[in-house]
């Protein structure tokens, strides 16, 4: 069955929500590891100093598939690519469930995140589904989707492993992603695209895009930062959230639960975008994250926990509007090459998330809650000057095509 009319410029409501939660059920099995690493590691007996490779390598499985799959959606019909990737990560996190050694399970890790990219794939498909007026809603209604699975996954993991073990966990997502692929195989529309190379230079038009697109390198760059800052904030605050306020592992997870808020700002930030203001929700978003790091910095010193609660929920709507209304620049660069637009983008603002995970950990241990807060300030700080160096005539609004 390919489900609905596949022609351009059409996406439903319904099919709109479909992508949306497929996208957040599909990219949680990233995250869940972070909340379960010290469970993992006692159950599977993994070595100390390997420990930390529980979260790492599927974090690093999810940058590899972002590189060298998501671009596969210029030449591969993107229905059949979507549910070869759903199959694997069925596959992928049965491995992880049924594990009962180290090797087994870090290798059936690393399948789950390079298999997690499929949420990647869905987003140009969805562009193209999409007519342009209406490209910024779409895509913010997804996103918004994807980010509510980000931020549910670590409270949703920390709850059922607490009450039902680890394995748990990962027993409730593989059959959640079985349940994604039964109605996929039913909804999703066919796309074909017109190949016009082979997947070794589809790797290199991937890399060269980044050298012939300005607008490419600059909103990758702005994401990156604040994607990068995002990932600092929450490596960072449940250590200081133990250590300054004593919050127990549960409260820490309902912190997470209300930071999950500002994927709200998602749908908002895309409608705003359809309407030509671009230019207005980055720098806005700019301005919103490095205020939201000040105010945080200021509320662990005070005690005051409901203002935290508030920066952290400002970060993230900032984030997310970026996110939001950067895809949808970068969507409209080019018809035939959103796939490899989509990887490049996406693979680096990864690898600014990465970053920022590992910088976080860095300026807590080193310096406290203060020393990272204004690491994080400033980096946006860096970026938004390098942002005011745009000229109006630089096409932000109407990016070049390529």
């Amino acid at each position: 069955m390919t489900g609905p009319d596949p022609r351009p410029g059409h996406l439903s409501p319904m099919m709109t929500l479909v992508f949306a939660v497929v996208c957040g059920v599909t990219v949680a099995n990233i995250y869940y590891a972070q909340s379960l690493a010290g469970p993992i590691a006692r159950d599977l007996r993994v070595p100390p100093q390997w420990a930390g490779a529980i979260v790492t390598l599927t974090q690093l499985g999810y940058g590899a598939g972002l590189f060298f799959l998501v671009s596969l959606g210029d030449i591969i019909e993107n229905r059949r690519l979507t549910l070869m990737l759903t199959a694997g990560l069925v596959l992928s996190l049965a491995g992880v469930l049924t594990s009962t050694s180290p090797g087994v399970f870090l290798l059936s890790s690393f399948a789950v995140g390079v298999c997690s990219v499929g949420s990647q794939v869905l987003v140009p498909l969805a562009t193209w589904l999409s007519p342009p007026a209406m490209r910024g809603r779409v895509i913010g209604n997804i996103m918004g989707g994807l980010i509510t699975g980000i931020m549910l996954a670590r409270p949703l993991a920390s709850f059922l492993a607490g009450h039902f073990g680890w394995r748990a966990v990962f027993a409730v997502s593989d059959g959640l992603m079985i349940a994604t692929f039964a109605l996929l195989w039913r909804v999703l529309p066919a796309r074909h695209p017109h190949p016009r190379m082979g997947y070794g230079p589809l790797l290199v038009s991937t890399l060269r895009l980044l050298v012939v697109s300005r607008t490419l390198r600059r909103r990758m760059t702005y994401q990156g930062v604040l994607f990068g800052v995002f990932n600092m904030f929450w490596t960072g605050v449940p250590l200081m959230l133990h250590d300054r306020f004593g919050l127990s592992q549960q409260a820490i997870a309902a912190f997470a639960l209300a930071g999950a808020g500002g994927a709200l700002s998602a749908p908002f930030a895309g409608r705003l975008a359809d309407r030509g203001h671009t230019r207005l929700v980055t720098g806005m978003a700019m301005c919103v994250a490095m205020l939201s790091w000040a105010v945080s910095g200021w509320a662990a010193s005070a005690g005051a926990m409901g203002v935290l609660v508030i920066a952290a929920i400002t970060l993230d709507a900032a984030v997310q509007a970026n996110q939001i209304v950067s895809q949808r620049v970068i969507c409209s660069l080019s018809d035939d090459a959103r796939g490899r637009l989509n990887a490049a983008y996406m693979t680096v603002i990864f690898m600014g998330g990465a970053a920022g995970s590992t910088l976080g950990a860095w300026t807590y241990f080193h310096g406290g809650w203060g020393l990272t807060s204004l690491t994080g300030a400033g980096l946006v700080l860096v970026s938004l000057l390098l942002y005011m160096t745009e000229l109006r005539s630089s096409g932000m609004e109407q990016p070049e095509r390529i």
